[in-house]
């Protein structure tokens, strides 16, 4: 019988690598996504899913979870905002913490009574290296990553009587839509060349480049294995050494 994984905002970027190698591995893997995906994956569904709306994900994973045993939630829809604390309206905070922080509540939430049932389950939630650093002009991203890190933590400790792993995994700045996203906005409002802010954020990395969505589409792979069994409360740091300067 397929194991089952929920992944939220799997249609682009980092979320699309990962439900590519889920489905891969064997996994029926279910897309919980506004947008649907560009790429037909086989042993996925796309379910057109608004994450800001926390009735419609709850609804959404019960109805899977009356059909199937949910193995593995990865929590990664989200969006990107820049501006400090002056710059971010009410409003920009609230869809900011709408969709990533009250989506990511509303999944979990919803998938624990099957996991508490079936005595299992891993979560991976989508946090950010700005779960452990401050960035400029993060603010409101940046409270929500910290949101996200500090659920993992306290998922992991309430609901570890019942083998529900939970963890956070930590990108750096990895080359997704939603990184080109954020590139083309800062250079559309500084006048900035495209090719030169992208070498200049490789150069900023250790490593001297961006990480891939693949690289971190294994590291939840495995944190949702058996091989990290023992693995639970975690933040785990995916940034070319970027926060170890």
């Amino acid at each position: 019988m397929k194991k089952t994984c929920i992944v939220t905002g799997g249609s682009s970027g980092i979320g699309l690598s990962i439900v590519q190698l889920f489905a891969q591995e064997g996994y029926q893997v279910f897309n919980l996504d506004i947008q649907p995906s560009n790429v037909s994956v086989l042993g996925s569904s796309d379910i057109s899913c608004d994450m800001s709306d926390v009735e419609q994900v709850s609804e959404l994973i019960n109805h899977i979870a009356k059909t199937t045993t949910i193995d593995v939630l990865v929590s990664n829809a989200g969006i990107h905002f820049s501006g400090n604390i002056e710059n971010t309206t009410e409003a920009d905070l609230d869809k900011v913490l709408n969709i990533n922080v009250k989506g990511a509540y509303a999944a979990v939430k919803s998938v624990l009574p099957n996991m508490k049932a079936n005595k299992k389950g891993a979560i991976i939630l989508m946090a950010s290296d700005q779960a452990l650093i401050a960035k400029q002009n993060s603010f409101a991203y940046n409270i929500s990553k910290v949101a996200l890190a500090s659920m993992a933590k306290t998922t992991a400790l309430d609901y570890a009587s019942f083998n529900i792993r939970a963890n956070a995994v930590c990108p750096g700045t990895i080359e997704t839509s939603l990184y080109h996203q954020a590139i083309d906005n800062y250079c559309e409002r500084s006048g900035a060349d495209k090719a030169a802010v992208h070498a200049e954020e490789a150069a900023l990395q250790p490593l001297g480049r961006l990480g891939q969505p693949e690289e971190v589409a294994e590291l939840v792979y495995f944190l949702a294995s058996d091989k990290a069994k023992f693995i639970t409360g975690s933040l785990q740091v995916i940034d070319g050494g970027y926060t170890a300067q």
